[in-house]
């Protein structure tokens, strides 16, 4: 089972805290270092440093880590012209020596568009669609020829295709919870199907609709990796969880419900579970990025009796 590290930085957290948190994913190894891509704080308390772009964030990790992958869990459609998007994410594919990975979704939350004066129309899936046969459509073009796409959002001619990754194919991840439109996507475009937050008991049933929509187009199910992201809080003792689920905001017993929570044991006994199920890669969602001494329990404590 592999286990990156999903954060999420618009809650209030400086390049420098990334950084951080990167540099302890990468020596405590961790198979990834991931992020969010948000402008707006969710819910109440202090915004701190405020937002950071994703992929400049990212950018900036390729140049200062050697070894985890990097990526977004996930971008969303309405942020960059798809075009833009392919160019940025090639780029800091290179700038990383092929580590990028990229998540891509139509988001939700439309408090931050409005702050940021970012359009947020109704209906987003069929630019989702778009953009991911633009972007895998633009790397995968042959040196030296061209590509050109018309859609009902967006219209490409004779695009050079260029700067190529230094990866073929870049990672894509698709996810969510969806029953019909997700997993077609996931079996058309994606290298990773990723399940955000799963309710108890429907794991297997998502994966099982993606490996369906998998073979529908003849492609074998196998292709992909299943992952599922989950809020992690976890210590010594009853009283270090406790501690660390206070620092997030959260009860302990919703933690245990909800997320990987509680004793080393527990942690490992939900994750265990998970693997039954079919999930292959672990996003740990880290929401207290100060707390460099929860990556390092998690790392001793939990990843060796699963990696």
């Amino acid at each position: 089972m592999d286990f990156r590290i999903f954060t999420e930085p618009q809650q209030g957290a400086s390049y420098d805290e990334l950084l951080a948190v990167a540099k302890a994913t990468e020596e405590l190894g961790f198979d990834a270092f991931f992020r969010s891509d948000h402008y707006l704080r969710m819910g109440d308390g202090d915004p701190g440093y405020g937002p950071t772009d994703a992929w400049t964030t990212l950018a900036g990790l390729a140049r200062e880590t050697s070894r985890i992958r990097l990526g977004t869990l996930v971008s969303s459609v309405t942020y960059r012209y798809p075009g833009i998007l392919a160019i940025q994410v090639a780029q800091v594919d290179a700038m990383s020596g092929g580590r990028a990975e990229l998540g891509l979704g139509t988001g939700w939350f439309a408090e931050e568009h409005r702050a940021y004066g970012i359009p947020f129309p109704p209906k987003r899936f069929d630019l989702l669609e778009e953009q991911l046969e633009i972007v895998t459509g633009l790397w995968s073009t042959p040196a030296g020829s061209t590509y050109s796409f018309s859609g009902d959002h967006y219209t490409l001619e004779d695009s050079p295709a260029l700067p190529k990754p230094v990866q073929s194919p870049v990672p894509v991840i698709v996810g969510g919870k969806g029953a019909k439109r997700t997993p077609l996507l996931a079996a058309r475009f994606a290298t990773e199907f990723n399940i955000p937050f799963p309710d108890p008991g429907t794991t297997p049933e998502l994966i099982a609709g993606v490996r369906s929509a998998c073979e529908s187009i003849g492609r074998d199910p196998e292709s992909l990796v299943y992952s599922a992201a989950l809020v992690v809080a976890t210590g010594s003792s009853e009283a270090e969880f406790h501690a660390r689920a206070a620092a997030i905001g959260r009860e302990p017993a919703e933690l245990r419900e909800n997320g990987l929570a509680g004793s080393a044991a527990e942690v490992v006994d939900k994750l265990g579970a998970l693997r039954a199920e079919g999930v292959t890669r672990v996003y740990l969602q880290v929401l207290d990025l100060a707390d460099l001494d929860h990556l390092d329990f998690i790392a001793r404590e939990i990843v060796p009796q699963l990696g």
